[in-house]
């Protein structure tokens, strides 16, 4: 299923592991392993967040998805099941 992951650093832990590199490289290994479709990245109610669209086969994924985002950066992470253009004119198509 596509899902986007939104993850929210507070802004002292973020300081933090942006001076000792831990954030960047916490970052590219999640690029690396989940392969987005798209990431973006943002100031997002005034803290840095990261917006990740990934094709997700099963909830149990999301432990090992979040854990190093928790662990690392005392991030919040959020699981949303999303659509594009074409997924939302399959599933209008289904409705009539």
């Amino acid at each position: 299923m596509r899902t986007m992951i939104r993850i929210k650093v507070p802004v002292e832990i973020g300081n933090q592991t942006v001076q000792d590199g831990t954030l960047p490289k916490t970052m590219m290994e999640a690029l690396e392993r989940l392969k987005p479709e798209a990431a973006y990245f943002c100031p997002d109610q005034g803290v840095r967040t990261a917006f990740m669209i990934i094709d997700m086969q099963d909830s149990s994924q999301m432990p090992a998805i979040a854990e190093p985002f928790f662990s690392r950066l005392n991030a919040s992470v959020e699981f949303l099941p999303v659509m594009n253009a074409e997924d939302l004119k399959k599933g209008l198509a289904k409705i009539r």
